[in-house]
């Protein structure tokens, strides 16, 4: 897979707790290590607004991206991000190096697609429930995908899709799945409206029409004794 990203990076040697709130405050630049493929870790400076932009971008963590590290471009992937509890800010990130013979493992997102015409919404006013946000796959970076994509146009009101039934593009495993049937999660499913479920149980709690009524007759009749 070709890189749809480029980063510009600095490498840097002034470490510690220290040089990083520096880098944040004096110059707008994120710390970055970037590590992997047997070589020396690197840490690195980006600029604040690049990665920013970048991480605007869905596609951004599912994609091989190119680090120029003063003027050397290295091939790597997203692997940690560090936010700020309260601000829009990036506090420290971290990528791995990859080389193209080697798998690498990273959370892809699913897209759910053709939810508009599901059965299950459109005739049965069901709603469509997305248990699952995002996967972890392996696979080599040439066969590295954007996002997985979920089918759910067939799907009734009731009805899932698990792990083991997402289409997967060609090289691409879940290796989740390897770990037994305990682990074939459900991805997606439709679920009832709330006012269709709320209606069963009104429904289950009336009293039938079949009960008949008991006649206990009159209690201030005389005993015939």
């Amino acid at each position: 897979m070709a890189s749809d990203f480029e980063l510009a990076a600095q490498a840097r040697t002034d470490l510690g707790k220290g040089a990083s709130r520096r880098l944040r405050r004096l110059a707008d630049l994120v710390p970055a290590v970037l590590y992997g493929a047997q070589q020396e870790p690197i840490s690195l400076s980006i600029a604040h607004k690049d990665l920013h932009k970048s991480c605007e971008n869905e596609a951004f963590f599912a994609h091989i991206i190119s680090i120029n590290v003063d003027g050397k471009k290295e091939n790597a992937i997203v692997k940690a991000l560090q936010r700020h509890p309260a601000k829009d800010r990036i506090m420290h990130a971290d990528f791995q190096r990859v080389r193209m013979d080697i798998e690498i493992s990273v959370d892809i997102p699913f897209h759910f697609t053709n939810e508009d015409i599901c059965v299950g919404v459109k005739q049965e006013g069901g709603t469509v429930s997305h248990v699952m946000s995002t996967v972890h796959i392996s696979c080599l970076p040439g066969d590295l995908p954007e996002y997985i994509a979920v089918d759910v146009e067939n799907l009734n009101v009731g009805d899932v899709i698990h792990l083991s039934e997402v289409v997967l593009p060609k090289g691409v495993v879940i290796p989740e799945l390897e770990l037994g049937e305990d682990h074939d999660q459900v991805v997606v499913s439709v679920i009832a409206s709330r006012a269709d479920v709320e209606a069963d149980d009104e429904d289950a709690d009336a009293p039938s029409a079949d009960v008949p009524t008991v006649d206990k007759g009159d209690d201030s009749a005389e005993s015939d004794d």
